[in-house]
């Protein structure tokens, strides 16, 4: 009965570090997304100054327009920019909680067969076969919740080099109309 007592004791111990360490997960994520939103803020405020500056000695229209086209083309970048920023903040807290929800169910698993190692250890004659049934069944689930782990963190993976590529290529098509404006214009 101790035994018992112990892991119960052990499980409630662990599952109050797994909510500290996920608390400590989300502040450190949010911490990355608040600095992350006001650098962005600073730098629109310093870039929108440079424009308005920039836009007040222009006297050709053509001359005027170029540069809002080239003020456009870079504000779409550092927007592709700022969404892989994002993206790569909210893929690294995903991949932090995906860490420590297979570390808890490792030790969930390994509790509950010790839980039946001493519960065989203790049962009555006969019982062996259903201790052994429970185990099995046990063991089953676990397999299959690990493989949907791990399919699930392959389709994760599949997807961050996915949104690489497509901000890769977002990028890439939005410089070509700079790049043709500026050919056009020299």
């Amino acid at each position: 009965m101790f035994a018992i007592n112990e892991q119960f004791s052990k499980l409630s111990s662990n599952g109050f570090e797994n909510i500290l360490r996920a608390a400590q997960i989300s502040l450190d994520s949010s911490e990355r997304l608040i600095k992350q939103q006001f650098e962005l803020s600073k730098q629109a405020l310093e870039g929108n100054v440079q424009i308005a500056q920039e836009l007040v000695g222009i006297k050709d229209p053509q001359q005027a327009l170029n540069q809002l086209n080239k003020v456009f083309s870079q504000s779409f970048e550092q927007a592709v920019k700022s969404s892989r920023s994002l993206y790569d903040i909210v893929s690294q807290t995903q991949s932090e909680f995906s860490t420590l929800t297979e570390e808890s169910l490792d030790r969930l698993n390994k509790s509950f067969l010790s839980s039946f190692d001493t519960l065989s250890q203790n049962s009555p004659a006969g019982a062996d076969a259903a201790i052994n049934a429970f185990k099995s069944s046990f063991a089953a689930a676990a397999a299959t919740i690990s493989s949907l782990s791990r399919a699930a963190q392959q389709v994760a993976e599949f997807a961050d080099t996915s949104v690489k590529a497509a901000t890769s290529a977002t990028a890439g098509a939005a410089k070509a109309p700079a790049k043709r404006g500026a050919a056009a214009q020299a």
